[in-house]
């Protein structure tokens, strides 16, 4: 089976990226001299630079205190210590004004006879804010109270940096008026540790990217803690997270620090540096503005959250593309199947998970049923080869024996000798009891009865076929005290690739959560971890066999005629797009462009275009049969149940309601 792809392979301009919502964010650690600030400010500017020029960022976060060094201890007492600080803001403010970003840097300064540790935000040669230090750790190994004083106790909402007013307080957000959804929300390491980080009021009141600069020590196991808080709390605000620590320049009296960086998006690590280097280091990350607005704005429990501060918009600029790089690659992955995992270490736990689920829901189900057996058409295809598989480890849990399992293939005009083999042999390898029942003369009678010509093969010659064992099963379950166990998929509920009271309905749908590319990597894993004997040989082969309903005749040497994804294109652009539709909120344009990137090489923009314009298509149009789709579990964060996760009319005029 095909393994999903990784990085894009095709460069994207800035332009394209911001166009869609996407802007590009670095974490950096600079070389750092203790104590030296302008040796600092060059160490700055010359690590930030290429950031900028060569790789495109539009905003830089450096750790805290970073013009002067976080351990300077009583040093920090000098006032030729801190006017230098200020000095080489300034200096910085003036040497980037023609930047196009935002650059993040932290200082001490001296505001009202007491000293704060501050982040300033600099962008288009202006100091634009100045965010002090809410949380001060004075245990353990931080003495920090010695010398600062929280921002708490600040009595002024500006001061005069050479001349110039400068907000000054915890209740400012950056905001860009150029790069639609980029407002930053500023603190500084402990203020991360705390119960209620700075942060989480600052992204309720707007902030997508949270930055924070640090200078967090190292300790055995304090990496693995801080990765996890940094994700968790990109997580919990719906945001970008962006984390820049101090490095190892930072005196060793009794610390060492290893220059950490990270940057999160949503609850997923999308960037981090190596530790303990005495370089400059870094790392830039492509954040997708776009989805944090969609899941704040689906988000019912962000939305109407309390604002208990109001805060001040700082706007600015970010300018044009002009000056950035021309080309480059995302800095953000991609995945071609974004439904199936790109790890294979996690194999085994996923499919575990999600079989686990699929498996409970059933078993759920046949107890409040009472029921007796689960009956399901078996087609030696993929949907009802992993409904078996499911059912198998539902009926251990409900406590009922496995022979309740009753699997019934029915051939019909289109059925091939391999699929009706591959279901005998998968009931016989797995001990389940298999009925045969033959559709063709009932079918034909309904031909007959309705007036219909057998050699008419339109969409009533293919829907009777359906419906005629929808009808067997439905009734077979009813004559052994069973209940239906249905096999369609999330893909196929996406494009409404199933007939209307036929294979679509059953008494539980039990792949109702599961879109095609993961079915196949849901039968693989089983192939290959629980059923290495004959049975896993079947089903290697079930998912080597061409995607087919079965509903045609077969031509000249029984070769098959009617191939599903020649008529409805591939299920893996299908899935790709309804994972940023409906997951992400992407419009038609940035399907196009997110496609484009991950497929080039393989499918053409043509191809891209028509199999895309299919989907929206028959996505709009079939939203009637998701409307009465039965009861099955979700298993993935994208479901279309019109009980819980998709709610759409089901009279759309054409598909421009999707294209947002």
């Amino acid at each position: 089976m095909p393994k999903p792809a990784s990085q894009p392979v095709s460069p994207v301009t800035a332009q394209q990226r911001e166009l869609h919502g996407v802007v590009r964010l670095a974490a950096l650690s600079p070389q750092l001299t203790l104590g030296n600030v302008d040796v600092n400010v060059q160490a700055i500017l010359a690590a930030a630079s290429p950031l900028v020029f060569d790789q495109g960022a539009r905003v830089i976060v450096c750790p805290e205190l970073c013009l002067t060094g976080y351990s300077c201890a009583d040093l920090f007492y000098l006032p030729a210590l801190r006017d230098a600080a200020l000095g080489g803001l300034c200096d910085l403010a003036e040497a980037t004004a023609e930047w196009q970003a935002v650059l993040i840097v932290g200082l001490p300064l001296e505001v009202q006879d007491r000293l704060y540790n501050v982040a300033a935000v600099i962008a288009g040669g202006e100091i634009l804010g100045i965010v002090p230090k809410t949380h001060l750790p004075n245990s353990g190994e931080f003495y920090e109270r010695r010398w600062f004083s929280p921002a708490s106790t600040a009595m002024q909402d500006t001061v005069m940096v050479r001349g110039v007013e400068v907000p000054f307080g915890t209740d400012l957000i950056f905001e860009s008026l150029d790069m639609k959804g980029l407002r930053i929300g500023v603190e500084i390491c402990e203020d991360l540790w705390s119960v209620i980080p700075p942060s989480s009021p600052a992204a309720l009141a707007g902030a997508t990217v949270l930055v924070n600069l640090s200078a967090s020590n190292e300790l055995l196991g304090k990496a693995p803690y801080r990765r996890v808080l940094v994700s968790q709390q990109s997580a919990r605000c719906l945001s970008a997270y962006v984390y820049a620590g101090a490095g190892a320049g930072e005196s060793s009296t009794d610390l060492v620090f290893g220059g950490h960086c990270l940057i999160a998006e949503n609850g997923v690590i999308l960037g981090e540096t190596d530790r303990f280097g005495f370089e400059s280091t870094s790392t830039v990350a492509d954040v997708d503005l776009q989805w944090l607005t969609h899941d704040r704005i689906q988000s019912a429990a962000f939305r109407d959250e309390a604002q208990v501060v109001a805060y001040r918009r700082i706007l600015f600029e970010l300018g044009d593309w002009e000056k950035m790089p021309s080309s480059l690659d995302l800095c953000r992955r991609i995945d071609a199947r974004p439904f199936v995992p790109s790890a294979a270490k996690d194999r085994a736990e996923v499919c575990r998970e999600i079989f686990a689920i699929q498996a409970t829901g059933l078993a759920r189900r046949l107890k409040a049923a009472h029921a007796k057996t689960a009956v399901l058409g078996l087609s030696g295809g993929l949907d009802s080869t992993l409904a078996l598989l499911v059912i198998l480890d539902a009926l251990k849990r409900a406590g009922m024996p496995a022979d309740a399992a009753l699997a019934i293939t029915m051939p019909g005009f289109g059925t091939t000798d391999r699929t009706k083999s591959n279901a005998e042999k998968l009931a016989e390898a797995l001990g389940v009891p298999l009925r045969t029942i033959l559709i063709r003369a009932a079918v034909e009678q309904h031909f007959a009865d309705i007036h219909h010509s057998a050699d008419r093969h339109d969409v009533v010659y293919e829907n009777s076929q359906a419906r005629e064992r929808t009808q067997i099963l439905m009734d077979v379950a009813n004559q052994t005290g069973g209940i239906v166990v249905g096999t369609g998929d999330l893909s196929e509920a996406a494009l409404g690739w199933c007939t209307f009271n036929g294979d679509q309905i059953s008494m539980y749908h039990v792949n109702a959560g599961v879109p095609k590319t993961l079915v196949s990597y849901l039968i693989e894993w089983c192939a290959d971890e629980l059923h290495k004997d004959a049975a896993g040989e079947i089903l290697h082969d079930i998912i080597d066999t061409p995607i087919t309903p079965e509903l045609l005749p077969l031509g000249k040497d029984q070769k098959l005629q009617q191939k599903t994804e020649d008529t409805v294109g591939p299920y893996e652009l299908h899935d790709f797009f309804l994972f940023h539709l409906v997951r992400r909120a992407s419009s038609v344009a940035k399907l196009r462009w997110l496609a484009g990137i991950v497929f080039a090489g393989k499918y053409a923009d043509a191809e891209i275009e028509k199999w895309l314009t299919l989907f929206l298509r028959r996505f709009a149009q079939n939203q009637f049969k998701r409307s009465v789709m039965p009861d099955g579990p979700k298993v993935g964060s994208v479901a279309l149940s019109p009980r819980g996760d998709w709610r759409m009319p089901s009279d759309l005029p054409g598909v421009a309601p999707l294209d947002s």
